[in-house]
This record gives C-alpha cells, structure tokens and sequence, in this order.
C-alpha cells in the first residue's frame, strides 16, 4: 500500500493529485501545516520535517515533482508518462520540473514573508511575486499551441504546474493570471483527478478533527 503524508494544498497535493488520477489505492496522513512544528512525530518518519513524503514499498521519496514522475512511470503505462522515444519527452521532463523549481520556489518565500513573518521581508514578497508572474509567461506561451502543456494531452506536468497556480490562487496571485492561463487554470480544477484530491483531503482532515 502507498502511503503519503500531506498537507492540504502543501506541495503533498501534487503526488494526492497524481494517485487519483492513476485510480490507485493509498492511505493519507494528513497533518497540520507546518508538520515540523505542529506535528513532531512526522519527524519520525521524515527526519527533514518537509512534505510531501511517500513510502511505496521499500521505497520512500520527498520531493514532489519527483514523486509525481515516479508514480507515472512505476505504476504505468498511463498517459500522464510521456516515453522516452516520445519527441515531447525533454519537454514533458522539462514541463514536470518547472512547475516546481521555477514557478513554486519563488511563492515559497512569498508565503513565508506574507503569511508567516509578516512584515519582515514585505519587499521581497513584492519581487518574488513579480518573479513567478514573469516565469509564469511561459505557460502563456505554451498555451498558444494547445490547451495542455506538451504532448497534445494532459499529463504529469500539467499536474506539476497546476500545483504552482493551485499555490497562485491562495497568494491571490490568480488574479493577474492572463486569460490564457486562467483559462488552463479552470481545465486544471474540472479534472476528476484534481476534484477527487480535493475531497480525499477534506475526508482525511474531518476523521483528524472528529478524532
């Protein structure tokens, strides 16, 4: 049985979002965010103290992207996978690690700076704000040649970088999406996939509150 520790809308929804959409079985830890703070015996099981964290087996992985990939990939064939004798395949990759090294990094510290240390850093909340909306043309770009970001269908990079406009949307970020992008964005939240996570989420968190 796959195991996934989780946050709501954390990072965590990235992989929650890929298990439902390759309609596998797992069982949800969710926990208060941060974990490392509010809930100490994660630690136990990821001494970081970062979500998400997965353990399928003997393996156990951290990074969110990453998980997605592997997911996609080890418990295929699935159309989210894009082969490696694809032509779209360096930019599915390309695609899958964006959403998160380039449009999720920099929302990070604006989380943090808006959020949790209010007042400490409000200028570079401003920039870093400005810098995911800069990177954030490139999905408008993208979205010139398809309602999807690579391989003519939605795949786990479409997953990848849906988390990062999930993320926009709590900054109220979304609301300088352009409309390409918002657009993308409402074919993003219709997914049965993205739905289904959504309510796993909410279940989890009414059994730990009713507990």
């Amino acid at each position: 049985m796959i195991e996934l520790w989780h946050c709501a809308d954390a990072r965590s929804f990235r992989p929650l979002w890929a298990l439902e959409e390759l309609g596998l079985e797992y069982t949800l830890h969710q926990m208060p965010f941060p974990p490392r703070a509010r809930q100490p015996d994660y630690l136990e099981v990821n001494p970081l103290g970062t979500i998400p964290a997965l353990q399928d087996g003997e393996t156990f992985m951290t990074e969110s992207a990453a998980i997605v990939q592997y997911l996609v990939t080890r418990h295929g064939p699935s159309d989210l996978a894009v082969p490696v004798q694809d032509p779209a395949y360096g930019g599915w990759l390309n695609w899958l690690h964006f959403g998160e090294a380039t449009l999720t990094f920099p929302q990070t510290l604006v989380l943090r700076y808006t959020t949790f240390e209010k007042g400490r850093a409000d200028a570079a909340a401003e920039d870093y704000a400005r810098w995911f909306l800069s990177r954030l043309r490139h999905v408008d770009r993208a979205m010139e040649e398809g309602e999807w970001l690579c391989a003519g269908r939605f795949t786990a990079a479409d997953i990848s970088v849906g988390y990062a406009l999930l993320l926009a949307s709590h900054l109220k970020l979304s609301d300088h999406f352009t409309p390409a992008v918002a657009a993308y964005w409402q074919r993003l939240k219709a997914r049965p996939g993205f739905q289904a996570a959504k309510r796993a989420q909410r279940i989890e968190l009414a059994e730990v509150l009713s507990t």
